[in-house]
């Protein structure tokens, strides 16, 4: 008897809405809805679907909160890009996630910042540096080891991000400070010898005045070592 079980079907429990949800953006597209474009009024939606325009309503709510859609006046509703670093923020308080996803959170920051060389070699001005040095001039000598104080690491890297000039990675890195932060003050972090080949900030800034993608990747890496080797397992 038990060996009918696998051959049973399994149950779609996917809400009305979410089904609604699905189709409307599938219909968009389908229909190459371009950022701007108006939708159809709900009660036009609710016929095509075949479900009640409160239905149509809520999915449409929906798509409101995740950013796809907004309300223009005397347009209705039309579709918008939306700001993926603040719908992720709304959801990104350290408080409230387990320290498994603030560990792979602050990797994925780790990762994020070696793999902006490029573009800080590429898009760096005279300016910038100026900048940099003024901020490794003002730190202590303990930010050459490896326990660095958390004002000066977010002032350095936040300048970093700065300089890609990508307006997404900046917002990225403004939405992580909160769990920098609380990383760093939490505990999750473990305290380990100083690593005697730690690349500095000071460092740092010397290979993007002087220096190649390639050796910044490098001796980000370098730099960002000690951070990994702090995770914990």
């Amino acid at each position: 008897m038990g060996d009918i079980f696998p051959n049973i079907k399994s149950v779609d429990t996917s809400s009305l809405v979410d089904k609604v949800e699905s189709n409307l953006i599938q219909f968009f597209i389908d229909h190459n809805f371009k950022v701007g474009d108006s939708i159809p009024k709900e009660l036009e939606l609710a016929q095509s679907l075949g479900v009640s325009r409160t239905v149509v309503r809520e999915a449409m709510l929906r798509l409101r909160l995740m950013g796809l859609v907004e309300s223009k006046k005397h347009r209705g509703a039309v579709i918008t890009s939306p700001d993926l670093v603040s719908i992720l923020e709304k959801s990104m308080n350290p408080k409230i996630l387990d320290g498994n996803t603030l560990k792979e959170i602050f990797e994925m920051r780790l990762s994020l910042e070696i793999g902006m060389a490029d573009f800080i070699m590429e898009r760096v001005t005279p300016d910038d540096i100026a900048v940099l040095k003024t901020l490794v001039e003002n730190e202590p000598i303990s930010s050459d080891r490896m326990i660095f104080q958390i004002e000066h690491e977010i002032a350095f890297h936040g300048k970093l991000y700065e300089i890609t000039r990508n307006e997404t990675m900046k917002k990225f890195q403004r939405m992580l400070l909160p769990v920098f932060d609380y990383v760093h003050k939490s505990g999750l972090l473990r305290n380990l010898p100083p690593n005697t080949n730690f690349i500095s900030h000071k460092d740092i800034v010397e290979i993007i005045e002087n220096g190649s993608a390639e050796k910044l990747r490098n001796g980000m890496r370098s730099h960002l070592e000690n951070h990994f080797a702090r995770l914990l397992i």
